[in-house]
């Protein structure tokens, strides 16, 4: 196990802090500052209230991910960080911060994509991907189907969001229910004690004309709009419940019927999900027994592995390391739209590991 890379992982794509350190494939620590609090008033993540937030959070959090794990900053073997896509200022702060700290200690940094790390998150509770996985990523801004080869240098794309993402949906159907801000826990929660047959929702992109891996989540939440408005315009008393479990239900059903068609189609036997709505229990027991019946082998982290966090990015960094993929340059950057086929953003030909390496300046 001493032998196994160890490495500290920073996610700032969005709304939270996220600080892991991982060896090999053990999680050892898994510290997060969350700002959910600060943009529930403004019902969504507000950019520069993110950006602050991680700016404020980053080095007591790394300081906690370091105590928590039992090992010093000079003790790890490579830095890696979220390089996108994501929100571009809160983008940059993980990123200056994985820069200087890898700068100071002399070892080596790996920008790598968010999407991928969410898929390689898996690694560390359920053991090494298999070769291919299909992976259904859900999240408030992402929606995709992606087959994955290999995760460190080669996942291709088969479906993508073309509007709303399922995250995105859930959020807005929650606000027009006054439910508040996230909307997946709450809508969650109420669709527990609902009928998800109650209302026939729409399933969108589902007809035989439409793209058979791509998601559109626009039309459902605006059916679910319109129909809680017209029953208050009724003066009619809103089911919340029924509402939920009948949105929820048409969100999972097209989110796992495509996934199942996938694996089908591209003969891969493994589905992977992850991304924050993969918490969802509806979608976690919807999955499981399409993916038993269709005869797949289904794999989705624990809940908090899901939703955004620093060890997945510690995760897919350590792979990197052990697998000898290149380290990142200096002039790494964030790049905002970072797409998923660039699992990670390689520097030069050359080691980039300064010479400081020999005179750490981090004590």
């Amino acid at each position: 196990m001493a032998d196994e890379p160890l490495v500290l992982g920073i996610e700032t794509s969005c709304d939270e802090t996220g600080v892991g350190i991982v060896r090999g494939r053990t999680l050892l620590a898994d510290a997060i500052a969350s700002s959910v609090d600060e943009h529930a008033r403004f019902g969504g993540v507000v950019p520069e209230v993110a950006s602050r937030a991680h700016l404020e959070a980053m080095v007591p959090t790394i300081r906690r991910a370091l105590k928590d794990a039992g090992v010093t900053a000079s003790d790890l073997d490579g830095i890696a960080v979220t390089a996108g896509p994501g929100l571009s200022g809160a983008l940059l702060v993980g990123v200056s911060a994985a820069k200087a700290y890898a700068y100071a200690l002399g070892k080596p940094l790996y920008g790598v994509n968010h999407l991928a790390s969410h898929i390689c998150v898996d690694q560390l509770e359920h053991g090494p991907l298999p070769e291919p996985t299909m992976a259904l990523l859900v999240s408030g801004g992402h929606s995709s189907l992606l087959l994955a080869p290999d995760i460190t240098s080669d996942v291709r794309p088969l479906g993508s969001t073309i509007d709303d993402a399922a995250g995105e949906a859930f959020d807005k159907v929650a606000r027009v229910l006054n439910l508040g801000f996230p909307g997946g826990p709450v809508i969650d929660r109420y669709a527990r004690e609902g009928d998800p047959d109650a209302i026939p929702f729409p399933r969108g992109l589902t007809g035989p004309r439409d793209p058979i891996y791509d998601f559109s989540f626009s039309g459902l939440k605006t059916a679910v709009a319109r129909w809680i408005e017209a029953k208050r315009n009724a003066g009619e008393e809103v089911p919340v419940a029924d509402v939920s479990a009948s949105f929820q239900e048409a969100v999972v059903d097209v989110l796992t019927r495509k996934a199942v068609r996938a694996c089908k189609d591209s003969g891969v036997e493994h589905l992977m999900i992850g991304g924050g709505v993969a918490a969802n229990s509806r979608l976690r027991a919807m999955a499981e027994r399409r993916c038993e019946d269709a005869g797949l082998v289904l794999r989705v982290p624990r809940p908090k592995l899901c939703t955004d966090n620093g060890a997945m990015v510690a995760a897919l960094g350590a792979e990197m390391v052990a697998r000898g993929r290149p380290a990142s340059s200096w002039d790494l950057s964030a790049d905002s739209s970072l797409p998923v086929t660039h699992t990670h953003v390689p520097g030069n030909d050359h080691d980039h590991v300064h010479e400081l390496s020999k005179d750490n300046l981090y004590s």
